[in-house]
């Protein structure tokens, strides 16, 4: 195994690129060290990123945050600004692991994995975020959304990797909220998930949403009819009642030891409504 520490984004993807054999990125480790322990694979070269510009810094960009793809998501949690931006964010990404964990493993890597039940990827996708990748031809930024393709699939081509995510400025009457469901108490992966962001004009009516749900679908899924039902609202029950409603016709889950395909359809309209509740309340509205 080679491992490399380039001395830029262009050196990596050349790298990267050129590689005939298994590759990894090292930003957090929380995931690929496991895997090697475990010897589940054997990189035949190994980048390490974490030293490069920007990797470890979050930084203010056109009143939202642009986030270094190796900031950990202790680092996120204790950003004041981040917190009060994207709240819902910052709830999934501490949602991950144990303490430790969190000391090292970041919001990219989470991402790149492709699992539709990780945790920092729904309220990344209802924030509009951005990713920026770098590769062979330069840099490209896309929405988070288009990044996983299937269960550990991304659309990243040869030689690409994601060097930042950036979470947009947003009006000050709007806010977003994260909930999961998981058979311990903690340190367990999503059986489903939603994340819900608003924005509300002075009378407390929704003028815009953004509806995610997770672990119910091969990817992350934006549920248009959801976020739709709450438009032109007060979250009303009878708002609620079709936002649940087309969060479970949305959802294509499977059978398995964790959740049957009727429970995991049932949380996660039941998240969605709650997750709604919350992002509606701290950006201002009330019932």
């Amino acid at each position: 195994m080679r491992y490399v520490k380039p001395d830029s984004f262009e050196n990596a993807a050349q790298l990267l690129f050129d590689s005939t054999g298994i590759t990894r990125i090292l930003a957090g480790g929380t995931d690929v060290l496991v895997q090697m322990k475990a010897e589940m694979v054997e990189p035949d070269l190994l980048i390490d990123l974490k030293h490069l510009s920007g990797m470890r810094e979050i930084t203010h960009e056109n009143g939202g945050f642009r986030i270094g793809a190796a900031v950990s998501g202790a680092e996120l949690g204790e950003h004041a600004g981040v917190n009060a931006l994207w709240p819902g964010v910052v709830e999934g990404m501490e949602l991950i692991g144990s303490t430790q964990v969190q000391g090292r493993a970041t919001m990219v890597g989470n991402l790149c994995n492709g699992s539709p039940a990780a945790d920092s990827v729904p309220a990344m996708v209802t924030a509009g975020a951005i990713a920026r990748i770098h590769g062979p031809d330069g840099a490209r930024d896309i929405p988070v959304y288009e990044v996983p393709t299937g269960p550990g699939k991304t659309s990243l081509a040869r030689g690409e990797f994601i060097t930042s995510i950036y979470l947009p400025a947003r009006p000050e009457n709007a806010s977003d909220a994260y909930l999961r469901f998981i058979p311990r108490t903690e340190m367990d992966i999503a059986v489903s998930s939603a994340a819900v962001s608003l924005e509300l004009d002075s009378k407390g009516i929704c003028t815009e949403a953004k509806v995610a749900i997770g672990a119910v679908a091969p990817t992350v899924r934006l549920v248009d009819d959801a976020s739709a039902a709450l438009i032109g609202t007060s979250l009303d029950d009878d708002a609620i009642t079709k936002l649940v409603a087309a969060v479970e016709a949305a959802c294509s889950p499977i059978d398995d030891k964790r959740g049957t395909i009727a429970f995991r359809t049932k949380t996660a309209g039941v998240l969605a409504k709650r997750a709604a509740k919350i992002a509606y309340a701290r950006a201002g509205g009330t019932s």
